[in-house]
């Protein structure tokens, strides 16, 4: 792929509401590989996009401080209206992380990104790993980290393409059912299996 630096080896990381996504990116970071996160660079965007988020979602400040629960609510009750948003902040986002990626220069990047294949990402991609866990249990998670109700997740969920379908369509599963060591050594075969594939040192 001609000079490692110039041209990294791309891996998209996602999985549903509540995966454990999150939890594999730490673990990479940890391992000492560069992971990029979507939702943080969709923040900055919408900062960036401050006065058109206001004049689209009025409803979802109080001043000019934005209420991201509540633009939440009224865009996954709404898909003409999330439709808007993310017209709005994904050109941004992907202006974003481009930038990143080329600032960092390493070998091999992670790109931890939700809506990953509803947004066709994985053509850009070297290959996609898919963070799996049953539905009752990654409800269960979100509902005790975020304080949202079981309805509310659920909208985000549906907003989101079928676990099942994203298996077919992602490189690799990591099954994220047990401990998190378990999960943890899942990681690490699989970054063996990675820098093999794309004769990584």
């Amino acid at each position: 792929m001609g000079e490692e630096a110039k041209h990294p080896i791309i891996i998209g990381l996602t999985g549903n509401i509540g995966s454990g996504k999150s939890t594999v990116a730490a673990f990479l970071r940890e391992m000492g590989y560069p992971v990029l996160d979507a939702d943080l660079l969709a923040e900055r965007a919408r900062e960036l996009k401050r006065a058109e988020l206001k004049a689209l979602f009025p409803e979802a400040f109080h001043g000019e401080e934005l209420d991201r629960r509540r633009l939440a609510q009224v865009v996954f009750s709404d898909p003409e209206r999330l439709r808007a948003l993310e017209a709005l902040i994904h050109p941004e986002v992907r202006r974003l992380l481009w930038e990143e990626l080329a600032r960092l220069g390493a070998p091999l990047v992670f790109l931890e990104i939700p809506l990953l294949l509803e947004k066709g990402w994985e053509e850009r991609l070297d290959g996609v790993i898919l963070v799996a866990a049953p539905l009752e249990e990654r409800l269960r998670r979100v509902m005790a980290r975020s304080g949202l109700s079981r309805e509310e997740v659920l909208a985000r969920e549906r907003a989101q393409m079928p676990e099942e379908e994203k298996r077919r369509r992602a490189t690799w599963v990591l099954e994220n059912r047990g401990t998190f060591e378990a999960l943890r050594a899942q990681v690490w075969r699989l970054l063996g299996e990675i820098r093999s594939r794309f004769g990584l040192s």
